[in-house]
Protein backbone atom coordinates (compact mmCIF):
# COMPACT_ATOMS: atom_id res chain seq x y z
CA UNK A 1 0.00 0.00 0.00
CA UNK A 2 3.12 2.75 1.13
CA UNK A 3 5.03 1.48 -2.02
CA UNK A 4 1.77 2.11 -4.07
CA UNK A 5 0.95 5.37 -2.64
CA UNK A 6 4.50 6.68 -3.40
CA UNK A 7 4.50 5.10 -7.37
CA UNK A 8 1.24 7.80 -7.61
CA UNK A 9 3.05 10.73 -5.57
CA UNK A 10 5.98 9.71 -7.71
CA UNK A 11 3.52 10.04 -11.22
CA UNK A 12 2.03 13.16 -10.10
CA UNK A 13 5.01 14.62 -9.71
CA UNK A 14 6.25 13.80 -12.99
CA UNK A 15 3.42 14.21 -14.69
CA UNK A 16 3.48 18.03 -13.33
CA UNK A 17 6.83 18.49 -14.47
CA UNK A 18 6.18 17.49 -18.08
CA UNK A 19 3.13 19.51 -17.79
CA UNK A 20 5.46 22.70 -17.70
CA UNK A 21 7.36 21.57 -20.80
CA UNK A 22 6.59 22.09 -24.26
CA UNK A 23 8.10 21.56 -27.82
CA UNK A 24 8.55 23.90 -30.77
CA UNK A 25 7.20 24.39 -33.16
CA UNK A 26 4.39 25.54 -31.40
CA UNK A 27 1.79 25.33 -34.64
CA UNK A 28 2.26 23.04 -37.64
CA UNK A 29 1.92 25.58 -39.85
CA UNK A 30 1.47 30.08 -39.85
CA UNK A 31 4.38 32.66 -41.07
CA UNK A 32 5.02 35.88 -39.49
CA UNK A 33 3.77 35.31 -36.16
CA UNK A 34 2.73 38.38 -33.39
CA UNK A 35 1.09 38.13 -29.97
CA UNK A 36 -0.18 40.71 -27.50
CA UNK A 37 -0.80 40.15 -24.13
CA UNK A 38 -3.48 41.70 -22.15
CA UNK A 39 -6.07 40.93 -19.20
CA UNK A 40 -4.53 37.67 -18.53
CA UNK A 41 -4.35 36.45 -21.94
CA UNK A 42 -2.34 36.28 -24.96
CA UNK A 43 -3.69 37.06 -28.86
CA UNK A 44 -2.24 35.33 -31.48
CA UNK A 45 -2.30 35.63 -35.30
CA UNK A 46 0.21 35.36 -38.23
CA UNK A 47 -0.50 34.93 -42.00
CA UNK A 48 -3.63 33.51 -43.28
CA UNK A 49 -3.78 34.79 -46.82
CA UNK A 50 -7.15 35.09 -47.39
CA UNK A 51 -8.51 36.75 -43.81
CA UNK A 52 -7.60 38.04 -40.21
CA UNK A 53 -7.81 35.54 -37.56
CA UNK A 54 -7.21 35.41 -33.67
CA UNK A 55 -6.11 32.96 -31.35
CA UNK A 56 -6.89 33.68 -27.77
CA UNK A 57 -5.29 31.79 -24.98
CA UNK A 58 -3.26 32.22 -21.82
CA UNK A 59 -0.25 30.20 -22.89
CA UNK A 60 1.34 30.55 -26.19
CA UNK A 61 2.21 26.63 -25.85
CA UNK A 62 -0.75 26.09 -26.30
CA UNK A 63 -2.08 27.67 -29.18
CA UNK A 64 -2.64 24.19 -31.11
CA UNK A 65 -5.42 23.78 -28.60
CA UNK A 66 -6.52 27.36 -28.09
CA UNK A 67 -9.68 29.64 -29.11
CA UNK A 68 -9.57 30.24 -32.79
CA UNK A 69 -11.42 33.07 -34.93
CA UNK A 70 -11.99 34.53 -38.14
CA UNK A 71 -12.54 38.23 -36.95
CA UNK A 72 -12.59 39.80 -40.50
CA UNK A 73 -12.51 39.22 -44.18
CA UNK A 74 -12.00 41.43 -46.61
CA UNK A 75 -15.08 42.39 -49.38
CA UNK A 76 -14.31 40.75 -52.69
CA UNK A 77 -12.94 42.68 -55.66
CA UNK A 78 -11.37 44.93 -54.02
CA UNK A 79 -7.51 46.52 -53.44
CA UNK A 80 -7.06 45.18 -50.23
CA UNK A 81 -8.81 41.18 -50.90
CA UNK A 82 -5.81 39.16 -51.72
CA UNK A 83 -2.51 38.28 -50.67
CA UNK A 84 -3.25 39.39 -46.97
CA UNK A 85 0.45 39.17 -45.14
CA UNK A 86 2.13 39.75 -41.73
CA UNK A 87 -1.60 40.94 -39.95
CA UNK A 88 -0.33 42.76 -36.04
CA UNK A 89 -2.95 43.54 -33.75
CA UNK A 90 -2.51 46.32 -31.38
CA UNK A 91 -4.65 47.79 -28.58
CA UNK A 92 -4.37 51.63 -28.93
CA UNK A 93 -5.99 54.91 -27.33
CA UNK A 94 -8.99 52.28 -25.77
CA UNK A 95 -9.22 50.30 -29.08
CA UNK A 96 -7.93 47.51 -30.73
CA UNK A 97 -6.26 48.00 -33.93
CA UNK A 98 -5.46 44.86 -36.30
CA UNK A 99 -2.97 46.27 -39.20
CA UNK A 100 -2.67 43.95 -42.46
CA UNK A 101 -0.52 44.35 -46.18
CA UNK A 102 -3.27 43.67 -48.89
CA UNK A 103 -3.48 44.32 -52.29
CA UNK A 104 -5.97 42.75 -55.83
CA UNK A 105 -3.76 40.02 -56.32
CA UNK A 106 -1.01 42.20 -57.97
CA UNK A 107 1.82 42.23 -55.42
CA UNK A 108 3.10 45.66 -57.03
CA UNK A 109 0.10 47.21 -55.60
CA UNK A 110 0.56 45.85 -51.78
CA UNK A 111 -0.71 48.54 -49.28
CA UNK A 112 -0.83 48.77 -45.30
CA UNK A 113 -4.41 48.88 -44.24
CA UNK A 114 -6.32 48.71 -41.00
CA UNK A 115 -9.38 47.50 -39.30
CA UNK A 116 -10.31 48.68 -35.77
CA UNK A 117 -12.74 46.83 -32.96
CA UNK A 118 -13.78 48.58 -29.44
CA UNK A 119 -14.71 45.17 -27.50
CA UNK A 120 -12.34 44.92 -24.84
CA UNK A 121 -11.75 41.18 -25.99
CA UNK A 122 -10.57 41.76 -30.02
CA UNK A 123 -12.19 38.26 -30.54
CA UNK A 124 -15.70 39.77 -29.32
CA UNK A 125 -17.71 42.79 -30.97
CA UNK A 126 -17.33 44.09 -34.47
CA UNK A 127 -14.51 44.85 -36.80
CA UNK A 128 -14.62 48.40 -39.12
CA UNK A 129 -12.45 48.62 -42.11
CA UNK A 130 -11.01 52.05 -41.44
CA UNK A 131 -8.90 52.15 -44.75
CA UNK A 132 -5.33 52.46 -45.93
CA UNK A 133 -2.35 53.75 -43.46
CA UNK A 134 -0.05 55.42 -45.95
CA UNK A 135 2.54 58.05 -46.37
CA UNK A 136 1.89 61.12 -49.31
CA UNK A 137 4.48 58.92 -51.16
CA UNK A 138 1.76 56.06 -51.33
CA UNK A 139 4.14 53.75 -52.23
CA UNK A 140 4.67 49.56 -51.98
CA UNK A 141 4.57 49.27 -48.43
CA UNK A 142 4.06 45.63 -46.04
CA UNK A 143 5.11 44.47 -42.79
CA UNK A 144 3.75 47.25 -40.74
CA UNK A 145 3.90 48.23 -37.32
CA UNK A 146 3.01 50.74 -34.39
CA UNK A 147 4.35 51.72 -31.68
CA UNK A 148 4.61 55.05 -29.12
CA UNK A 149 7.26 56.49 -27.48
CA UNK A 150 7.20 59.44 -25.55
CA UNK A 151 3.37 59.93 -26.31
CA UNK A 152 4.04 59.76 -30.11
CA UNK A 153 2.75 56.88 -32.11
CA UNK A 154 5.31 55.97 -35.14
CA UNK A 155 4.21 53.33 -37.67
CA UNK A 156 7.14 51.04 -39.13
CA UNK A 157 6.60 49.20 -42.33
CA UNK A 158 8.94 47.85 -45.24
CA UNK A 159 8.61 49.83 -48.57
CA UNK A 160 9.97 50.62 -52.37
CA UNK A 161 11.65 53.79 -52.86
CA UNK A 162 9.87 54.33 -56.26
CA UNK A 163 7.48 52.23 -57.90
CA UNK A 164 9.75 49.29 -59.14
CA UNK A 165 10.96 46.02 -56.72
CA UNK A 166 14.23 45.80 -56.61
CA UNK A 167 15.14 46.83 -52.88
CA UNK A 168 12.33 47.07 -49.63
CA UNK A 169 13.69 49.00 -46.78
CA UNK A 170 12.40 50.11 -42.95
CA UNK A 171 10.89 53.06 -43.14
CA UNK A 172 9.34 55.10 -40.18
CA UNK A 173 6.68 57.63 -40.18
CA UNK A 174 4.72 59.53 -37.01
CA UNK A 175 0.77 59.03 -36.78
CA UNK A 176 -1.63 61.53 -35.63
CA UNK A 177 -4.00 58.52 -34.65
CA UNK A 178 -4.14 54.57 -35.20
CA UNK A 179 -5.20 55.09 -38.99
CA UNK A 180 -3.34 58.57 -40.02
CA UNK A 181 -0.20 58.88 -41.13
CA UNK A 182 0.41 62.61 -40.67
CA UNK A 183 4.16 63.49 -41.30
CA UNK A 184 6.93 62.01 -44.10
CA UNK A 185 8.45 58.85 -44.02
CA UNK A 186 11.86 58.41 -43.18
CA UNK A 187 14.15 55.99 -44.53
CA UNK A 188 15.71 54.07 -41.50
CA UNK A 189 17.43 50.92 -43.10
CA UNK A 190 18.39 48.97 -46.37
CA UNK A 191 19.96 46.19 -46.94
CA UNK A 192 23.94 47.14 -46.44
CA UNK A 193 25.82 44.13 -45.29
CA UNK A 194 26.84 40.95 -47.41
CA UNK A 195 24.48 39.08 -44.92
CA UNK A 196 21.27 41.02 -46.16
CA UNK A 197 21.72 41.03 -49.55
CA UNK A 198 20.74 36.59 -50.07
CA UNK A 199 18.18 36.58 -52.14
CA UNK A 200 19.24 35.22 -55.69
CA UNK A 201 16.80 37.34 -57.25
CA UNK A 202 18.44 40.79 -57.80
CA UNK A 203 15.98 42.02 -54.93
CA UNK A 204 17.69 43.48 -51.66
CA UNK A 205 15.59 42.65 -48.23
CA UNK A 206 15.00 44.59 -45.00
CA UNK A 207 11.37 44.21 -43.97
CA UNK A 208 9.25 42.85 -40.77
CA UNK A 209 10.57 45.68 -38.29
CA UNK A 210 9.39 44.87 -34.70
CA UNK A 211 10.23 47.35 -31.09
CA UNK A 212 11.63 46.11 -28.27
CA UNK A 213 12.44 48.42 -25.56
CA UNK A 214 14.82 47.92 -22.57
CA UNK A 215 15.11 50.43 -20.28
CA UNK A 216 16.54 53.94 -22.11
CA UNK A 217 17.32 51.76 -25.48
CA UNK A 218 15.19 51.29 -28.21
CA UNK A 219 15.95 47.92 -30.50
CA UNK A 220 14.09 48.08 -34.10
CA UNK A 221 14.62 43.72 -34.67
CA UNK A 222 13.99 43.02 -38.69
CA UNK A 223 14.42 40.09 -41.04
CA UNK A 224 16.96 40.35 -43.94
CA UNK A 225 18.16 38.49 -47.02
CA UNK A 226 14.97 36.70 -49.22
CA UNK A 227 12.70 34.56 -47.00
CA UNK A 228 13.09 32.09 -49.75
CA UNK A 229 16.64 31.59 -48.79
CA UNK A 230 18.09 30.00 -46.25
CA UNK A 231 19.93 32.89 -45.19
CA UNK A 232 16.38 34.75 -43.99
CA UNK A 233 18.04 36.35 -40.72
CA UNK A 234 17.11 39.26 -37.70
CA UNK A 235 18.60 42.39 -37.80
CA UNK A 236 19.37 45.26 -35.09
CA UNK A 237 19.21 49.01 -34.86
CA UNK A 238 19.29 50.74 -31.72
CA UNK A 239 18.46 54.19 -30.53
CA UNK A 240 17.73 55.97 -27.21
CA UNK A 241 14.41 56.37 -26.37
CA UNK A 242 15.37 60.27 -25.83
CA UNK A 243 16.93 60.22 -29.42
CA UNK A 244 14.76 61.80 -32.19
CA UNK A 245 13.79 58.68 -33.51
CA UNK A 246 12.88 60.42 -36.78
CA UNK A 247 15.90 61.41 -37.33
CA UNK A 248 18.32 57.92 -39.18
CA UNK A 249 21.50 59.16 -37.60
CA UNK A 250 19.87 58.25 -33.61
CA UNK A 251 19.79 54.71 -35.19
CA UNK A 252 22.97 52.09 -35.16
CA UNK A 253 22.97 49.35 -37.10
CA UNK A 254 24.58 46.31 -35.95
CA UNK A 255 26.93 44.81 -38.63
CA UNK A 256 26.36 41.11 -37.77
CA UNK A 257 22.88 39.66 -37.91
CA UNK A 258 21.46 38.85 -34.24
CA UNK A 259 19.40 35.37 -35.16
CA UNK A 260 20.23 33.47 -37.96
CA UNK A 261 20.13 30.03 -39.45
CA UNK A 262 21.29 26.70 -37.14
CA UNK A 263 21.98 23.82 -39.55
CA UNK A 264 23.54 22.08 -36.72
CA UNK A 265 20.10 22.01 -34.96
CA UNK A 266 17.79 21.44 -38.49
CA UNK A 267 16.53 25.27 -38.18
CA UNK A 268 16.90 27.57 -41.58
CA UNK A 269 15.32 31.26 -42.19
CA UNK A 270 14.58 32.34 -38.85
CA UNK A 271 12.14 35.68 -38.89
CA UNK A 272 9.77 38.03 -38.93
CA UNK A 273 9.20 37.89 -35.16
CA UNK A 274 7.75 39.72 -32.28
CA UNK A 275 8.25 39.39 -28.15
CA UNK A 276 6.19 38.99 -25.15
CA UNK A 277 7.22 38.57 -21.61
CA UNK A 278 6.31 35.53 -19.72
CA UNK A 279 2.84 35.61 -17.73
CA UNK A 280 4.25 36.53 -14.24
CA UNK A 281 6.50 39.23 -16.70
CA UNK A 282 9.62 38.06 -14.97
CA UNK A 283 11.36 36.50 -18.57
CA UNK A 284 11.84 37.61 -22.45
CA UNK A 285 10.36 35.28 -25.41
CA UNK A 286 11.09 35.89 -28.93
CA UNK A 287 8.64 34.06 -31.49
CA UNK A 288 9.59 33.60 -34.86
CA UNK A 289 8.77 31.56 -37.67
CA UNK A 290 11.45 29.18 -39.75
CA UNK A 291 11.83 26.22 -41.37
CA UNK A 292 12.97 22.94 -40.88
CA UNK A 293 14.46 21.72 -43.36
CA UNK A 294 16.85 23.62 -45.85
CA UNK A 295 15.25 25.01 -49.18
CA UNK A 296 11.73 24.92 -47.76
CA UNK A 297 11.52 28.71 -49.32
CA UNK A 298 8.71 31.34 -47.77
CA UNK A 299 5.64 29.19 -48.14
CA UNK A 300 3.46 27.04 -46.03
CA UNK A 301 6.33 25.16 -44.45
CA UNK A 302 7.06 27.81 -42.21
CA UNK A 303 6.15 27.02 -38.46
CA UNK A 304 6.49 30.01 -35.49
CA UNK A 305 9.06 28.42 -32.71
CA UNK A 306 9.37 30.43 -29.50
CA UNK A 307 11.81 30.30 -27.11
CA UNK A 308 13.62 32.09 -23.94
CA UNK A 309 16.35 35.36 -24.73
CA UNK A 310 18.46 37.12 -22.33
CA UNK A 311 20.45 40.51 -21.87
CA UNK A 312 23.79 41.47 -22.45
CA UNK A 313 26.01 43.65 -19.95
CA UNK A 314 25.77 46.46 -22.43
CA UNK A 315 22.02 46.57 -22.56
CA UNK A 316 21.69 45.12 -25.72
CA UNK A 317 19.22 41.82 -26.20
CA UNK A 318 21.00 37.90 -26.63
CA UNK A 319 18.43 35.68 -28.41
CA UNK A 320 21.28 32.63 -28.75
CA UNK A 321 20.84 30.37 -31.87
CA UNK A 322 17.97 28.61 -32.76
CA UNK A 323 16.73 25.83 -30.69
CA UNK A 324 15.95 22.25 -32.04
CA UNK A 325 12.58 21.16 -33.06
CA UNK A 326 11.06 18.72 -30.56
CA UNK A 327 13.08 19.47 -27.47
CA UNK A 328 11.56 19.41 -24.60
CA UNK A 329 11.43 23.08 -22.83
CA UNK A 330 9.90 24.98 -19.59
CA UNK A 331 7.43 26.73 -20.16
CA UNK A 332 7.61 30.89 -19.47
CA UNK A 333 7.60 31.31 -16.01
CA UNK A 334 3.87 31.88 -14.19
CA UNK A 335 2.27 29.56 -17.18
CA UNK A 336 -0.22 27.66 -15.75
Amino acid sequence: MKKALLLAAFSLILSSAFAQTFTNPVLPGGADPWNIYKDGYYYYTNTSVHNLVIWKTKDLTELRSAERKVIWTPPPGTMYSKEIWAPELHFLRGKWYMYFAADDGKNDNHRMYVVENPSADPTQGEWTFKGQVGDETNQWAIDGTVFENKGQLYMLWSGWEGNKNGMQSIYIAKMSNPWTISGKRVRLSSPQYDWENNSGIGVRVNEGPEILKHKDKIFLIYSASGCWTDFYALGMLSASANADLMDSLSWTKSPKPVFSQNPENQIYAPGHNSFFKSPDGKEDWILYHANSHPGDGCGGKRAPRMQKFTWRKDGTPDFGVPLKDGVEMQKPSGSK
